[in-house]
């Protein structure tokens, strides 16, 4: 039979029900030696009758397993599977990942696709609920990941992701605006947000009016990270896989002259601005993207999506409780009838006693001297 436990780290109460048992053997154990000192072992049971029966001991067997069990009961034990129905609300969130040949400037460490990469698994480790895809562009665009909530395959395939995934060169945001506008399954419902990861050069493909177009028909709000140097910028390694060498001549040259790329916050600022979204300056720092999905993003409003059917365990914690309730209040009436026939023991032998005695004294004292040689 599988078990799980719902909350394995309340066993550690099971701790202190250890202590309970040691110290009430220890002071058990002690009160009877101390008792042994007023009455011979033949008088023993009828001076303390309690201390010689297993009352006592019941008594504290029955606390202690009150306690074991509250103990599992915390633990939320479960087993047994059933079937359920969950709504599940969220809202959808396509991630358009700039993948030119710029994004491999290493002013970001180790460059500024792999950040890239980093800050959208930032964002979707504080996801609960919520549809994420991907698409990729440099001077073409594509879907790379539909729609999804597996987590864990998205990032898997985010990190095969790099500039040999489009063809063509250059950097065309606004081509990737409406790719990602397209890869929503509703196209009525306002719970949509676009998250661009660029470092911001654009060849006049208009992104400021497509990102609007998008906001005013389909209510996606777009949320920019820019990424790179903004003042001195950086060189841009040849090698597609990002790799450096003090080498000059693997850095790209145009006419004779290296290239080096900057951050281009305007455009992004006013992509973001053009859709009630926000623009996250980035740039060479380490920017916390957890806050920024709790600031920003998923204050989108939330949408209910297909209603799923989740297999999970039954919780039997009921069952625990119940029964060290049961033993408390067993505990709780036992001792009653007990303590009658102790005390009722006990004042019967101490009777007896005080008969006993008076009687062997005056029997002494009434006894014929048989030393007296004077006749009676």
């Amino acid at each position: 039979m599988n078990v799980q436990f719902g909350n394995l780290e309340q066993l550690n109460w099971l701790w202190l029900v250890s202590i309970v048992l040691v110290v009430t053997v220890f002071t058990g154990y002690n009160h009877r030696k101390s008792l042994k000192k007023f009455a011979t072992a033949n008088l023993f049971p009828k001076v303390f009758p309690t201390a010689n029966s297993l009352h006592g001991r019941i008594r504290s067997a029955l606390i202690i397993l009150a306690l074991l069990f509250l103990t599992l009961a915390l633990a939320d034990i479960r087993w047994g599977k059933t079937w359920r129905d969950v709504p599940q609300k969220g809202i959808d969130v396509v991630f358009a990942l700039d993948v030119s040949r710029s994004m491999l400037a290493d002013d970001v460490a180790p460059n500024r696709l792999e950040r890239a990469k980093q800050q959208i698994k930032d964002i979707v480790n504080e996801m609960a609920g919520d549809r994420v895809g991907l698409v990729v562009f440099a001077g073409s665009a594509k879907q790379q990941i539909p729609l999804t909530k597996h987590y864990q395959d998205f990032k898997n395939m985010l990190d095969g992701v790099g500039p040999f995934d489009i063809e063509q060169g250059g950097s065309r945001l606004g081509n990737a605006i409406e790719c990602a506008a397209d890869s929503f399954l509703d196209k009525t419902n306002d719970h949509k947000a676009i998250v661009i990861l660029t470092d911001g050069e654009d060849q006049e493909s208009d992104p400021v009016s497509t990102a609007k177009q998008a906001y005013d028909q389909l209510g996606i709000r777009i949320y920019t990270v820019g990424l790179g140097d903004r003042l001195q910028g950086s060189r841009i390694p040849v090698n597609t896989r990002g790799t450096r060498s003090p080498n000059s001549e693997q850095f790209m040259k145009y006419e004779g002259q290296q290239v080096w790329s900057k951050l281009n916050n305007s455009v992004l600022e006013k992509v973001a601005l053009a859709t009630n979204g926000a623009y996250i300056p980035a740039e060479t720092k380490s920017v916390d993207m957890a806050s920024v999905y709790r600031s920003y993003i998923q204050n989108v409003e939330q949408t209910s999506f297909e209603t799923a059917r989740l297999r999970s365990y039954t919780p039997r914690f009921q069952i625990f409780l119940g029964v060290a309730l049961a033993l408390v209040l067993l505990e709780t009436f036992y001792p009653k009838a007990i303590k009658n026939s102790s005390a009722r023991k006990r004042s019967t032998f101490l009777a007896q006693l005080s008969i006993i005695q008076p009687e062997s004294i005056n029997n002494k004292s009434h006894s014929p001297n048989k030393t007296s040689g004077v006749p009676a």
